[in-house]
């Protein structure tokens, strides 16, 4: 989370209500992308929650990087069977933890995400967003329909932290360790407050980071596409025929920028960005 300490606690209290099974003990990291505005201190006493820590980040890194630090931390730092990532917002419902719960107790040690069947941006928003599932597709040859909202068992966390496409792109670095994912629906959710920070350009570079997860057949596809292409048009090129061309040219340069994002050693170095950690419970 970042500067959203009024929906966190909105967020825990809902995870306080929810009827969990006795046989899961829930607790809470919440990763604090260097907020500049501060916690208010308005603690309550959430009995149905077990802990609840604050990992205070020393610079802001964005949001993959901050689930890919706290899955490192959780890892080397917590004892636990299973890590459920999620929005601090509202966007990723609480009440469909429960639904994760469900699945863990027949589908042993296996990956689930949420797979969005529904969500409550803007129309036009709604579009683009499919057009990003439908070019990813198209060029990476992988559908992937869901984001951080899964249920991680701790096997594949332990992928997850060994691979260095965590460090750029989560739902793509999850395809790409893991084959075999259990889905279930998932409705995303209005935020608790303000508008959602997802962008249109967000939603880009979101697109372009897990395309890059796999820009070795991404590359590949782009060059049979551009040739196909200059042979189709050759004796109708023109400035309108060779935008195509021109978008493409300029997703390859982005895509191959955003690789660059996928740093082990940074990966491996980032507990070192933990300013504290607050023990709130």
């Amino acid at each position: 989370m970042y500067n959203d300490w009024q929906s966190v606690a909105k967020l825990l209290e809902e995870i306080n209500y929810l009827s969990i099974n006795s046989d899961f003990q829930i607790s809470v990291i919440i990763v604090n992308d260097a907020s500049n505005h501060d916690r208010l201190n308005e603690d309550k006493n959430l009995e149905n929650i077990h802990s609840i820590k604050i990992l205070n980040m020393k610079k802001n890194q964005g949001h993959a990087r901050c689930i890919a630090t706290g899955l490192k931390y959780i890892y080397e730092k917590e004892d636990f069977d299973y890590v459920i990532p999620m929005d601090g917002d509202g966007e990723d419902r609480p009440e469909e933890i429960k639904e994760f719960l469900n699945y863990i107790k027949d589908n042993n040690e296996k990956t689930i995400v949420g797979e969005r069947i529904k969500r409550s941006e803007s129309f036009l928003f709604q579009i683009c967003y499919k057009m990003h599932k439908l070019i990813t597709f198209t060029f990476t040859g992988n559908t992937i329909k869901f984001g951080n909202f899964t249920c991680l068992p701790k096997k594949t966390v332990e992928k997850m932290i060994n691979e260095k496409a965590t460090w750029n792109s989560f739902s793509g670095a999850l395809t790409k360790v893991e084959n075999d994912l259990i889905s279930i629906p998932s409705i995303r959710g209005s935020r608790y407050f303000g508008p959602s920070k997802m962008s249109f350009y967000n939603l880009i570079k979101h697109s372009l980071s897990i395309i890059s997860v796999f820009r070795k057949t991404f590359l590949i596809r782009s060059a049979l596409f551009i040739i196909l292409y200059i042979l189709l048009i050759k004796t109708n090129a023109s400035v309108i025929t060779s935008i195509p061309l021109i978008l493409l040219l300029i997703a390859v340069y982005s895509i191959s920028n955003l690789a660059l994002r996928e740093n082990m050693e940074e990966f491996e170095k980032s507990l070192e960005n933990i300013n504290n950690i607050d023990q709130v419970k």
